[in-house]
């Protein structure tokens, strides 16, 4: 087979109408599929996928946050324990490597090195993995969700 040169636009509109134009030198084959991931590549989809990748890794305490009005710094945010540096930092390239995978995309990493925190920013979706010490330590979570009301 020989490789041929794709060209996709797909119309990206929030405040202004934006189009983006993707090309790629692939094979028959591949290129189909990934055209195909570049087009379903959204926030949701990040997301669905984040969630499944640290699922199956084993990931504990898997907490979700919707960013939506709160943040323009992503759609979402997930954070996930693991239970060593070793599994946090493994979790951490799985993920990166899912991601690219599937929908092509290229995301940032910080912490990887030491595993005790590590953070995967894939633009739409913000990924913080730690030890469940750390976790602790910093609370995250708690500054992002919604607080409680006391009575009285």
């Amino acid at each position: 087979m020989t490789p041929r040169t794709e060209a996709l636009s797909v119309p990206f509109q929030e405040d202004n109408a934006l189009s983006l134009t993707i090309s790629a030198e692939t094979s028959a084959n591949t290129g189909a599929h990934a055209m195909q991931a570049l087009k379903t590549a959204n926030s949701e989809s990040i997301l669905a996928s984040v969630l499944q990748s640290l699922d199956d890794d084993k990931g504990e305490d898997i907490v979700q946050i919707n960013l939506r009005g709160k943040s323009e710094m992503g759609d979402y945010m997930v954070i996930a324990s693991g239970r060593s540096t070793r599994q946090v930092s493994a979790m951490a390239e799985k993920l990166q490597d899912r991601l690219k995978q599937e929908f092509g995309l290229i995301s940032k990493t910080e912490g990887k090195d030491t595993g005790d925190w590590v953070l995967v920013d894939t633009g739409d979706v913000i990924v913080h993995i730690f030890r469940p010490e750390v976790r602790e330590f910093y609370q995250l979570e708690k500054m992002w969700q919604p607080g409680k009301v006391s009575a009285g």
